[in-house]
Protein backbone atom coordinates (compact mmCIF):
# COMPACT_ATOMS: atom_id res chain seq x y z
CA UNK A 1 0.00 0.00 0.00
CA UNK A 2 1.67 3.37 -1.17
CA UNK A 3 0.95 5.89 1.64
CA UNK A 4 1.94 9.56 1.92
CA UNK A 5 4.36 10.00 5.38
CA UNK A 6 2.11 11.92 7.99
CA UNK A 7 3.32 15.26 9.09
CA UNK A 8 3.42 14.81 12.26
CA UNK A 9 4.30 17.68 15.52
CA UNK A 10 7.71 18.09 15.54
CA UNK A 11 8.83 17.08 18.85
CA UNK A 12 10.29 19.91 20.38
CA UNK A 13 7.73 21.73 19.48
CA UNK A 14 4.87 19.54 21.62
CA UNK A 15 7.11 19.75 24.06
CA UNK A 16 7.56 23.41 24.23
CA UNK A 17 3.73 23.65 24.23
CA UNK A 18 3.24 21.27 27.03
CA UNK A 19 5.40 23.60 28.65
CA UNK A 20 3.32 26.51 28.10
CA UNK A 21 0.67 25.32 29.00
CA UNK A 22 1.80 24.09 32.15
CA UNK A 23 2.77 27.01 33.53
CA UNK A 24 -0.13 29.04 32.28
CA UNK A 25 -2.20 26.65 34.20
CA UNK A 26 0.15 26.90 37.20
CA UNK A 27 2.62 29.89 38.07
CA UNK A 28 4.37 28.48 40.95
CA UNK A 29 4.47 25.18 39.63
CA UNK A 30 7.80 22.62 40.43
CA UNK A 31 10.02 21.90 37.81
CA UNK A 32 9.57 17.65 38.88
CA UNK A 33 5.42 18.14 38.55
CA UNK A 34 6.81 20.02 35.08
CA UNK A 35 9.05 17.25 34.07
CA UNK A 36 5.57 15.28 35.33
CA UNK A 37 3.64 17.30 32.91
CA UNK A 38 5.27 17.23 30.09
CA UNK A 39 6.26 13.18 30.81
CA UNK A 40 10.16 13.93 30.38
CA UNK A 41 13.20 13.41 32.84
CA UNK A 42 13.75 16.24 34.95
CA UNK A 43 17.05 17.70 33.23
CA UNK A 44 15.15 17.63 29.88
CA UNK A 45 12.20 19.69 31.38
CA UNK A 46 14.71 22.31 32.70
CA UNK A 47 16.41 22.51 29.65
CA UNK A 48 13.35 23.42 27.73
CA UNK A 49 12.54 25.84 30.50
CA UNK A 50 15.90 27.20 30.40
CA UNK A 51 15.84 27.70 26.34
CA UNK A 52 12.03 28.97 27.14
CA UNK A 53 13.83 32.10 29.25
CA UNK A 54 16.21 32.70 27.05
CA UNK A 55 13.73 33.55 24.12
CA UNK A 56 11.83 35.85 25.55
CA UNK A 57 8.62 33.33 26.12
CA UNK A 58 8.52 32.77 30.15
CA UNK A 59 10.07 35.08 33.02
CA UNK A 60 11.29 33.87 36.14
CA UNK A 61 10.46 35.28 39.57
CA UNK A 62 11.64 34.55 43.44
CA UNK A 63 8.94 33.57 45.72
CA UNK A 64 9.36 32.85 49.66
CA UNK A 65 10.57 29.48 50.78
CA UNK A 66 12.92 29.30 48.24
CA UNK A 67 10.13 29.15 45.41
CA UNK A 68 9.66 30.42 42.20
CA UNK A 69 6.86 31.40 40.20
CA UNK A 70 7.06 31.28 36.22
CA UNK A 71 5.31 33.40 34.35
CA UNK A 72 4.45 33.86 30.05
CA UNK A 73 5.87 37.02 28.81
CA UNK A 74 3.41 38.15 25.84
CA UNK A 75 6.04 36.84 23.47
CA UNK A 76 5.06 33.38 25.79
CA UNK A 77 1.00 33.67 25.03
CA UNK A 78 1.82 34.21 21.07
CA UNK A 79 3.86 31.54 21.18
CA UNK A 80 1.72 29.55 23.07
CA UNK A 81 -1.17 30.12 20.21
CA UNK A 82 1.03 29.37 17.37
CA UNK A 83 2.06 26.24 18.43
CA UNK A 84 -1.74 25.53 19.43
CA UNK A 85 -2.61 26.47 16.58
CA UNK A 86 -0.01 24.08 14.98
CA UNK A 87 -1.16 20.97 16.63
CA UNK A 88 -4.62 21.03 15.63
CA UNK A 89 -3.98 21.68 12.46
CA UNK A 90 -1.52 18.47 12.29
CA UNK A 91 -4.29 16.58 14.48
CA UNK A 92 -7.02 17.04 12.31
CA UNK A 93 -4.71 15.90 9.21
CA UNK A 94 -3.33 12.61 11.17
CA UNK A 95 -7.59 12.13 11.21
CA UNK A 96 -8.51 12.74 7.94
CA UNK A 97 -4.96 10.77 6.58
CA UNK A 98 -5.28 8.05 9.23
CA UNK A 99 -9.17 7.54 8.35
CA UNK A 100 -7.98 7.06 4.49
CA UNK A 101 -5.19 4.60 5.21
CA UNK A 102 -7.19 2.68 6.95
CA UNK A 103 -10.21 2.34 4.97
CA UNK A 104 -7.89 1.51 2.32
CA UNK A 105 -6.51 -0.91 4.43
CA UNK A 106 -9.78 -2.83 5.07
CA UNK A 107 -10.50 -2.60 1.49
CA UNK A 108 -7.46 -4.60 0.80
CA UNK A 109 -8.55 -7.04 3.28
CA UNK A 110 -12.22 -7.56 2.11
CA UNK A 111 -10.21 -8.09 -1.74
CA UNK A 112 -8.25 -11.01 0.18
CA UNK A 113 -11.13 -12.22 2.12
CA UNK A 114 -9.84 -11.16 5.17
CA UNK A 115 -13.13 -10.41 7.01
CA UNK A 116 -12.27 -11.23 10.51
CA UNK A 117 -9.67 -8.38 11.45
CA UNK A 118 -7.88 -8.12 15.16
CA UNK A 119 -6.72 -4.80 15.72
CA UNK A 120 -2.95 -4.43 17.93
CA UNK A 121 -2.33 -1.65 19.92
CA UNK A 122 -4.31 0.57 22.09
CA UNK A 123 -4.00 4.62 20.83
CA UNK A 124 -5.85 7.21 18.99
CA UNK A 125 -5.89 5.09 15.92
CA UNK A 126 -7.40 2.26 17.23
CA UNK A 127 -10.51 4.55 17.34
CA UNK A 128 -10.53 5.87 14.15
CA UNK A 129 -9.29 2.22 12.34
CA UNK A 130 -12.62 0.89 14.58
CA UNK A 131 -14.81 4.02 13.26
CA UNK A 132 -13.47 3.30 9.74
CA UNK A 133 -14.38 -0.66 10.30
CA UNK A 134 -18.05 0.00 10.68
CA UNK A 135 -18.35 1.39 7.47
CA UNK A 136 -16.55 -1.73 5.11
CA UNK A 137 -17.64 -5.65 5.39
CA UNK A 138 -14.52 -6.44 7.60
CA UNK A 139 -15.45 -7.67 11.15
CA UNK A 140 -13.00 -6.41 13.89
CA UNK A 141 -12.91 -9.34 16.48
CA UNK A 142 -11.08 -7.25 19.19
CA UNK A 143 -7.49 -5.35 20.39
CA UNK A 144 -4.31 -7.28 21.12
CA UNK A 145 -2.38 -5.03 23.69
CA UNK A 146 0.56 -7.42 25.32
CA UNK A 147 0.66 -5.26 28.51
CA UNK A 148 -3.30 -5.10 28.91
CA UNK A 149 -5.07 -6.70 31.31
CA UNK A 150 -8.24 -8.07 29.94
CA UNK A 151 -10.78 -5.31 29.25
CA UNK A 152 -13.11 -3.69 26.60
CA UNK A 153 -12.57 -0.99 23.70
CA UNK A 154 -16.17 -0.11 23.23
CA UNK A 155 -17.94 -3.72 22.57
CA UNK A 156 -14.94 -5.17 21.54
CA UNK A 157 -12.40 -7.29 23.82
CA UNK A 158 -9.11 -6.09 25.05
CA UNK A 159 -6.66 -8.77 25.93
CA UNK A 160 -3.03 -9.60 25.96
CA UNK A 161 -2.65 -12.61 24.17
CA UNK A 162 -3.78 -13.92 20.85
CA UNK A 163 -4.83 -17.24 22.00
CA UNK A 164 -7.70 -15.27 23.76
CA UNK A 165 -8.67 -14.29 20.10
CA UNK A 166 -10.81 -17.03 18.02
CA UNK A 167 -10.96 -17.20 14.12
CA UNK A 168 -9.03 -14.09 12.84
CA UNK A 169 -7.83 -13.96 9.65
CA UNK A 170 -5.36 -10.71 9.76
CA UNK A 171 -3.54 -8.39 12.94
CA UNK A 172 -3.84 -4.69 11.62
CA UNK A 173 -1.52 -2.31 13.75
CA UNK A 174 -2.66 0.62 15.75
CA UNK A 175 0.12 1.03 17.62
CA UNK A 176 1.26 4.69 18.36
CA UNK A 177 3.86 3.55 21.10
CA UNK A 178 6.78 0.85 20.90
CA UNK A 179 5.12 -0.30 17.76
CA UNK A 180 8.16 -2.51 17.07
CA UNK A 181 8.40 -4.43 20.46
CA UNK A 182 4.39 -5.42 19.71
CA UNK A 183 5.58 -6.22 16.21
CA UNK A 184 8.00 -8.53 17.74
CA UNK A 185 5.81 -10.45 20.10
CA UNK A 186 3.38 -10.70 16.88
CA UNK A 187 5.88 -12.29 14.56
CA UNK A 188 6.81 -14.83 16.96
CA UNK A 189 3.34 -16.57 16.53
CA UNK A 190 1.68 -14.88 13.15
CA UNK A 191 3.26 -15.08 9.78
CA UNK A 192 3.98 -11.82 7.92
CA UNK A 193 1.02 -12.23 5.78
CA UNK A 194 -0.79 -12.34 8.80
CA UNK A 195 0.69 -8.93 10.31
CA UNK A 196 -0.50 -5.86 8.36
CA UNK A 197 1.43 -2.91 8.86
CA UNK A 198 0.12 0.96 7.78
CA UNK A 199 3.32 2.91 6.35
CA UNK A 200 2.00 5.60 8.47
CA UNK A 201 3.06 3.72 11.56
CA UNK A 202 6.41 3.99 10.49
CA UNK A 203 6.12 8.03 10.86
CA UNK A 204 5.27 7.53 14.21
CA UNK A 205 7.92 6.36 16.15
CA UNK A 206 9.18 9.94 17.73
CA UNK A 207 6.47 9.30 20.11
CA UNK A 208 8.44 6.17 21.57
CA UNK A 209 11.78 8.53 20.99
CA UNK A 210 10.35 11.06 23.71
CA UNK A 211 10.86 8.81 26.53
CA UNK A 212 14.28 7.80 25.72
Amino acid sequence: MNTQPLNVTDKESQLTLELLQAIDQKDDISQRHLAQQMGVALGLANSYLKRCVKKGLIKIKAAPANRYLYYLTPQGFSEKARLTGEFLTTSLTLFRQSGDVYAQVFADCIERSNKRVLLAGLSDLTEIAFMRSLQSDVEVVGVFQADQANSQFFDLPVAPSLAQFENFDVVVMTSLEETNSLLAVLRKELSEEQIIVPSLLLNMNYRAELDN
